[in-house]
C-alpha cells in the first residue's frame, strides 16, 4: 500500500517524464513550488518506489523513469481526465458539423482529428469489418501438396486462398476439415475467428484430423478476410517525433506491425467492452512491446459498430488521450445516429 506522499511523487514523476522524456531526479522534484518535502525525503521515497517496482533507472547515476508496473498503477489509480481548452473543444466540434457524404469519410475525419490532437497514431476500424460474418468454407485439393480454400461471408464477399497441404492429408481429411469449420464457424464474426480456432476448433481437429498442427497453422494464416478499405490510419509519422522511436531498429518493427493482420485482430479483441488500455508487454505482438494502445468503441442505437484506437509510446499522455478518445467516440456515435435517423 502506497502512502499519500508516495502516490503524490509517483504521479508527479510520471507527469514530468511524459513531458520531458528525460529521467526525473530528486533534485528537480525538490525545486518544484508544489513540493514541500526535503531532497533527502524525496530520494528515500523514490528509492522505495523503485524497490517496489514502480520506478526504474536507465543508468546507475541517472534519475528515474516509470516502470510498466508504475504506468499501470498510474492508469488504474491516479489517472484523471484533463480539461481540454475551449478552443480545442470548439475545433473538434466544428469538424463534426461538416456534412459527410459517406460513413467512410466521417471515420477518416475522426482518425485525422484524433491523431492531430494527441500527436500519436490513430486507427479506426470501420463497421463492415466488424459486422462481417463467415458463412461458408470450401476446400478443393488441387494436388498432393496444394489446395484452394474458398471463403464466403454473409455479405457475399468471396476470397480464394491457395494453401499448402501436408503430404499426409487425404481427401477424407479435407472433407472432415471443411465440415468442422462450417459446423463451428458458421455466422461467427470475422474478428472472432482467431480465438475460435485456438479453442474449440483446435480440440476438435486434434481428435479427428491427421497432422492437425500443420492444418491449424495453415488455417490461422488463411482465415482472415482482407478488407483494407475499412481500416483507417492517421498520423503514422507522429511516431517519428517520439524520442523512443528515433532508432530505426524500433521504428521499422512498429510500422511492420501496424501493416499486419495480427494488429487488427489485437484491436478487435480489445474492443469488446468500453475503454481499454494496454501498456508495453501487455501488448502481445512483437514490435509494439514499447507502446501503449488505447481503444474504445462507437455505435449506432447501442449496437457496437467499430473501434477507435490510439497507439503511442509507453510514455503516453494518458489523461489527454483518454479524454480525447472518449470525446471523439461519443461525437462519432452521435453523428452516426443522426445520419441513421435522417435516412429512415
Amino acid at each position: 500500500m502506497l502512502t499519500d506522499r508516495q502516490l503524490f511523487l509517483l504521479q508527479l514523476l510520471v507527469n514530468d517524464y511524459v513531458v520531458s522524456a528525460e529521467p526525473v531526479g530528486s533534485r528537480s522534484i525538490a525545486k518544484r513550488d508544489d513540493v514541500t518535502f526535503s531532497p533527502a525525503t524525496i530520494r528515500n521515497e523514490l528509492a522505495d518506489l523503485e524497490e517496489m517496482g514502480y520506478l526504474e533507472k536507465t543508468h546507475l547515476s541517472s534519475g528515474r523513469v516509470p516502470s510498466e508496473k508504475g504506468y499501470r498503477f498510474y492508469v488504474d489509480h491516479l489517472l484523471a481526465p484533463v480539461m481540454l481548452s475551449d478552443d480545442e473543444i470548439e475545433n473538434i466540434r466544428h469538424a463534426y458539423q461538416k456534412k459527410f457524404s459517406e460513413t467512410e469519410e466521417l471515420i477518416r475525419a475522426t482518425a485525422k482529428i484524433l491523431s492531430e490532437f494527441t500527436n500519436y497514431t490513430a486507427i479506426m476500424l470501420g463497421p463492415e469489418l466488424l459486422e462481417m460474418k463467415l458463412k461458408h468454407i470450401q476446400m478443393v485439393k488441387l494436388n498432393q501438396t496444394q489446395g484452394v480454400l474458398i471463403i464466403v461471408t454473409d455479405t457475399g464477399h468471396v476470397e480464394n486462398r491457395t494453401v499448402s497441404l501436408p503430404q499426409t492429408i487425404k481427401a477424407e481429411d479435407v472433407e472432415k476439415i471443411v465440415n468442422i469449420l462450417n459446423d463451428k464457424l458458421n455466422m461467427v464474426p470475422l474478428y472472432q475467428l482467431s480465438r475460435r480456432l485456438n479453442t474449440e476448433i483446435a480440440s476438435v481437429m486434434r481428435d479427428h484430423v491427421r497432422d492437425y498442427q500443420h492444418v491449424m497453422s495453415l488455417l490461422k494464416d488463411s482465415l482472415m478476410i482482407d478488407d483494407p478499405e475499412q481500416i483507417f490510419f492517421s498520423g503514422k509519422n507522429n511516431m517519428l517525433a517520439q524520442p523512443e522511436f528515433q532508432n530505426a531498429d524500433k521504428l521499422l518493427p512498429l510500422f511492420n506491425v501496424l501493416e499486419g493482420k495480427e494488429f487488427v485482430r489485437e484491436i478487435m479483441n480489445m474492443s469488446s467492452s468500453g475503454l481499454q488500455i494496454r501498456i508495453g508487454s501487455e501488448n502481445k505482438l512483437n514490435g509494439i512491446e514499447d507502446c501503449s494502445l488505447v481503444t474504445t468503441t462507437y455505435s449506432i442505437g447501442g449496437e457496437h459498430l467499430g473501434t477507435v484506437a490510439v497507439i503511442g509510446p509507453k510514455r503516453m499522455a494518458y489523461p489527454r488521450v483518454v479524454t480525447l478518445i472518449d470525446m471523439v467516440s461519443k461525437l462519432l456515435t452521435e453523428h452516426l445516429n443522426k445520419q441513421e435517423h435522417s435516412s429512415q
